[in-house]
């Protein structure tokens, strides 16, 4: 048996190569497990070069090319390209060290494995010229397909295409594959929306605590780097001058409070036009192997799993990591067993894995990277507690209910001067309503989406924001959210996902949707909270918090905090569904 897998792979080697695939590796490299990839860099030289590349209506992109080299000069031959629309042109890169604790990947370093690199300032960002609707328009899409086909065609590329990016630069990915272009066969893309409603407003009306995009001023832009033969920035001081006309993202925010808005701003209703989702057949057609990066402390990672659900081909890992981290997990390994198989048709054992690697938070040693086939829905949820009395019980309680006021001081989380996108969940101290469970007798684990099911009405407002968390309470009283949900109470309305949703409660969130409140009348609401994989470990209680407002909200346009009601018991059954594992 293993002569005749020898003789296959040695088959589809030569067809490989017989195709134009040319295979860079120097060495053999045996197929490796998950986390297991470490095979020897090729070069130890990097040559570096940037030049403006002209789009079909002639704006100037700038493009920074990182070839493999030897004895200062490119090596010859034809290499997979790897790209990225970023936000500038890098520095120069930094010398291979696969050992060191790596933040934040370090892209460039799939050079010395035989990768030509490319960064590219997408429109209107860095050297590039141009103006930006904002965000992800179509206009970004389409010059994708044109850099990526300008690559393939390059003399020292095989035409094998991949793309990386994380956040913004993530979601760019994700827009190019929907504009499929032949030669693009591999994406590795991280904490990115799915739509911009679901991710920017969380499904909710509520403008999510993440980043509003990179609004510099002239001065700050002028820092960024130039492309080669610009030294005196001549160029670059043109171009930053026409990103000034390009529309600032948080103001289009505010432009969109329903998923049907025009914005008068991009003349589209761009929580439309911006989503990747809303290009999901095309996502499906486009044929591109696709590997999603994600992190428990991250409020992107809900919709890397919807991507997961609805794109063929598909891998996803997710850590314990904050936007766009990895913290000791050598993640350039990862990828570079990823782009080996799908670029250059080596098997790596990647084709072999399971498509999830997830890590379980508070998992015994040994035990917290954990493979799945498939990402349990809602209906495989393990668990219901009911809110009753300040209680988290197994039973429906008797009729009741918790009354407080919405507490618009409470700054816990967002005092600690962090970027926006960075802050956790925690516990509301005042104007909230908290219901704590019993003393686990046993290490619980939660994995998936929990969901959270209210009765409750409002005193004073025709509208309120609602805010729910899970958190973890240590024997020495300690509280730790871990995870959070939220809802303008007036887009409570459920409807049908038009895409694969893990049975989650989904709001189309339309104008015509509205329903303000009536004082005092109690609402039902169902509320999912971000994805999670923890372990509660025994003598600790598992809670549930209901708030007014949370420190790391924005835009909040009441004049008077809101008085709230949770209601229980027959009749008006507040439950939270926990995917027990």
């Amino acid at each position: 048996m293993k002569a005749i897998l020898q003789t296959l792979r040695s088959r589809a080697v030569f067809a490989l190569v017989t195709a134009g695939v040319v295979l860079t590796t120097s060495t053999a490299v045996e197929a490796a497990a998950f986390n297991e990839y470490r095979p020897a860099p090729q070069y130890d030289e990097v040559d570096t070069t940037s030049l403006y590349l002209p789009m079909r209506d002639g704006v100037r992109i700038a493009l920074q090319i990182m070839r493999p080299a030897k004895n200062g000069k490119p090596v010859d031959g034809k290499f997979p390209v790897v790209w990225q629309g970023t936000l500038a042109l890098p520095g120069p890169p930094r010398p291979a060290d696969p050992n060191a604790d790596r933040i934040r990947a370090d892209w460039s370093r799939l050079v010395n494995h035989g990768y030509v690199v490319v960064d590219v300032a997408r429109r209107a960002h860095g050297p590039s010229f141009g103006t930006r609707r904002s965000y992800h328009d179509r206009e970004e899409a389409y010059d994708a397909y044109e850099i990526t086909e300008w690559l393939a065609s390059q003399p020292w590329s095989n035409g094998n295409v991949g793309m990386h990016g994380c956040s913004n630069t993530g979601e760019a990915v994700m827009h190019a594959i929907t504009v499929a272009p032949p030669h693009l066969k591999a994406a590795w893309a991280g904490c990115f929306s799915w739509t911009k409603y679901d991710a920017v407003l969380r499904g909710s009306g509520i403008i999510a605590n993440w980043g509003s995009g990179p609004t510099r001023s002239y001065e700050e832009d002028m820092q960024t780097r130039p492309v080669d033969g610009d030294e005196s920035k001549t160029l670059l001081a043109q171009a930053v001058k026409e990103h000034a006309e390009s529309v600032d993202l948080y103001a289009l925010m505010q432009t969109i409070p329903y998923r049907d808005s025009w914005s008068p701003l991009t003349r589209s209703r761009f929580a439309v036009e911006g989503s990747a989702g809303t290009y999901a057949d095309q996502l499906k057609r486009a044929n591109v192997a696709l590997y999603i990066q994600g992190g428990w402390y991250d409020d992107f990672r809900k919709d890397g799993f919807i991507a997961l659900a609805n794109m063929p081909d598909t891998r996803l890992v997710i850590g314990p990591w904050t936007h766009c981290a990895n913290d000791n997990f050598d993640l350039i390994s990862e990828s570079l067993r990823f782009y080996d198989h799908y670029l250059k048709g080596m098997t790596t054992g990647i084709e072999a894995d399971d498509p999830i690697h997830y890590y379980v938070v508070g998992a015994p040693e040994g035990q917290q990277w954990q493979a799945a086939k498939q990402w349990p829905s809602v209906k495989d949820n393990g668990l219901n507690f009911y809110l009753g009395k300040g209680k988290l019980q197994p039973k429906a309680p008797r009729a009741g209910k918790q009354t407080f006021v919405a507490d618009y001081d409470v700054t816990c989380g967002a005092e600690d001067g962090k970027n926006a996108v960075l802050r956790q969940p925690c516990h509301p101290t005042r104007g909230a309503a908290t219901f704590t469970g019993p003393i686990l007798k046993q290490a619980t684990e939660i994995t998936g989406h929990p969901v959270v099911k209210l009765w409750v009405s409002s005193a004073n407002t025709r509208d309120a924001r609602v805010f729910v968390y899970l958190e973890d309470v240590a024997p020495d009283g300690t509280i730790t959210a871990l995870t959070d949900g939220r809802q303008l109470l007036s887009l409570r309305k459920l409807s049908t996902p038009p895409w694969a949703y893990y049975d989650l409660p989904w709001k189309r969130s339309y104008r015509e949707d509205s329903q303000p409140l009536i004082a005092n009348e109690p609402v039902e609401v169902a509320i999912d909270m971000l994805p999670i994989s923890y372990v509660f470990q025994a003598g600790h209680r598992m809670q549930v918090t209901v708030s007014g407002s949370d420190p790391r909200e924005r835009l909040r346009t009441e004049a008077d905090a809101p008085e709230l009601t949770v209601h229980y018991g027959k009749g008006m059954v507040s439950e939270v569904n926990l995917p027990v594992r």
